[in-house]
């Protein structure tokens, strides 16, 4: 199937040409990565991938060039749209890349910036944020893992799930609570390496979607007081801020591998017939790939308005970014869903691209915030709009 271009949508412009260009070369060079990494570990599938994205200058889309610099976000969801149609593991190398410094670039210390940004950008390092808990990954603001200082030193005690890059980062963005305030108000961002006492891998975490996931233990890791990113009590805004960059790029990722399943697809109708009929000349198959066709055009379309919006808007399009999320990947899943009826036994076959698209897909639908955190938010902000309405 033929994509538009990127200058062929009304949210671009010509330098995102060049986060074309830059992809097409990734794919020249990786024209099959999944066969590529077949066979390696998994943990070293994410360093190499790590290794090339830094080597051929994309992780530049995930983490500014230059201190004071922020994202192009319309770039980073062209790079994970692009990504994730070839391996949805590549993707998330990428993304995390990403979520695992923004804290950093947006408010950290010069010495922070100076110190882990260069490694980060060009993949000898490898970043990790660690927000999550085992009792709610949803209720930020319920947090307990704590730091309480101790003369130059946070020492922090508590216990992270869910951690992506867990067990294999070479450091962590910590949300802690710092302060004795209730609720969101106490918490802080703290830079914490992979290798400091106290900081124990309590367990690897196996889902549908093969990536390094980790429960993190933290008993008596001291850590210099001079690793808090910003000011003490502004963790939850950080937290936030991060995915406001990053949410609507999950929808990009959604779209990619959505996009791949359609194309598979096609191929797939083209070239099969069901009693002496071509597949592809059947209405009823004619009906499911519009269906597909239209939920993709959905997802790219709420993406990158979203995208667009956070780049060039004065206003905050939270309430977009949450609709990007929430469309594009309860898109994806019905794209990918209905490629799976479409090959039939073929399609839930272990090994198979569409078997691994429906593994893909599913977690996209609650990481970073799940559906249903989305529609709250959507939800509030809309209601939010309708009263400003009502009283003009």
């Amino acid at each position: 199937m033929k994509e538009l271009a990127p200058w062929e949508l009304p949210f671009f412009g010509p330098k995102h040409d060049e986060v074309h260009q830059a992809m097409q070369r990734w794919r020249a060079a990786f024209p099959d990565l999944q066969t590529h990494l077949a066979g390696i570990p998994l943990d070293a599938q994410c360093r190499e991938v790590l290794r090339a994205l830094g080597r051929a200058g994309l992780l530049s889309y995930a983490v500014p060039q230059q201190a004071g610099d922020v994202i192009d976000v319309r770039s980073a969801c062209l790079v994970r749209e692009a990504l994730a149609y070839d391996s949805v593991l590549a993707d998330f190398v990428f993304a995390m890349q990403g979520i695992g410094s923004a804290a950093i670039w947006l408010f950290g210390s010069e010495m922070l910036q100076q110190r882990y940004l260069p490694g980060i950008r060009d993949g000898t390092r490898c970043a990790a944020f660690a927000m999550s808990e085992p009792d709610g990954s949803s209720d930020v603001a319920g947090l307990q893992t704590c730091a309480v200082i101790d003369g130059d030193d946070f020492v922090i005690d508590g216990t992270k799930a869910w951690i992506s890059n867990g067990g294999i980062a070479d450091q962590y963005i910590v949300i802690a609570r710092t302060e004795e305030v209730r609720g969101a108000g106490g918490l802080s961002a703290i830079v914490v390496d992979g290798d400091t006492p106290g900081l124990h891998i309590e367990s690897r975490t196996e889902i549908i979607s093969p990536h390094p996931i980790a429960t993190l233990r933290f008993s008596g890791c001291r850590v210099p007081r001079s690793h808090l990113i910003g000011e003490a009590g502004m963790g939850f805004k950080m937290a936030m801020t991060t995915l406001d960059y990053f949410r609507a790029s999950v929808g990009a990722a959604a779209t990619g591998a959505a996009r791949r399943a359609l194309d598979e697809t096609l191929v797939r109708v083209s070239g099969r017939k069901l009693f002496g009929t071509p597949m592809s000349e059947m209405d009823t198959v004619r009906m499911k790939i519009a269906d597909m066709a239209l939920d993709l055009d959905t997802a790219a379309l709420l993406t990158y308005r979203a995208a667009w919006l956070k780049d060039t808007s004065s206003r905050s399009p939270t309430r977009e970014i949450a609709m990007a999320k929430l469309g594009a990947t309860e898109a994806a899943q019905r794209v990918v869903d209905a490629a799976v009826q479409l090959f039939g036994g073929t399609g839930v076959s272990v090994g198979s691209i569409i078997e691994q698209l429906y593994r893909d897909i599913r977690p996209m639908r609650i990481y970073e915030g799940a559906s249903e955190i989305q529609k709250l938010i959507i939800g509030k902000r809309t209601l939010a709009q309708g009263a400003s309405v009502s009283q003009r």
